[in-house]
């Protein structure tokens, strides 16, 4: 399977005791939907390589899991930072005003006022907040994704409706702007 058919799990945090567990991040809205899983794809370099897991306990602050073949501290510090994946067909189903990040990769930006921008790139969290990448006359710019700022995403014509802050793509357009 390409990597398009996966969707990001999280990733192996740091090791956990000397037995090659790990503490794992997940970054998902509810990791308890995914406490009855048999295996995970682990990205090692361009490969998506699928591992068993012997044990995944997930618990208010913290997830533990043993993979097969993993059982000492040095082999799971040689895969510590891994991401995990899953085959999309394992997300959970949204309501229909809801969506995935991964589904609105190449959708059509059109804003209220300004009218077609641009498509989406990527859609990248800070950690603060997420962010839609759009490509707006060759030129990457963030957009905030907050609901006054996309107040609509329509996933039958794959149109993302904003309502973009008076001088943001300004911001990305002028010429002593530079992202290095």
């Amino acid at each position: 399977m390409a990597k398009t058919e996966y969707f990001e799990l999280g990733y192996l945090a740091k090791p956990h005791g000397l037995k090659g567990a790990f503490h794992v991040f997940m970054d998902v809205d509810d990791p308890y939907e995914y406490e009855d899983l048999d295996a995970v794809f682990v990205q090692q370099g361009n490969e998506m390589v699928p591992f068993f897991i012997e044990d995944l306990q997930i618990r208010e602050n913290l997830n533990l899991m043993n993979l097969e073949g993993i059982d000492s501290l040095d082999a799971a510090k040689e895969m510590v930072g891994s991401k995990l994946f899953l085959p999309i067909a394992m997300l959970p189903k949204l309501k229909d005003d809801q969506f995935y990040y991964h589904e609105i990769v190449d959708y059509q930006v059109n804003d209220q006022v300004l009218g077609a921008l641009g498509t989406v790139k990527e859609v990248y969290s800070t950690g603060a907040q997420d962010v839609i990448i759009m490509i707006y006359q060759g030129v990457e710019v963030l957009i905030p994704l907050t609901d006054e700022i996309v107040p609509k995403v329509d996933k039958q014509n794959k149109v993302i409706t904003t309502h973009l802050p008076d001088g943001l793509l300004d911001v990305y357009m002028n010429e002593s702007y530079d992202a290095d």
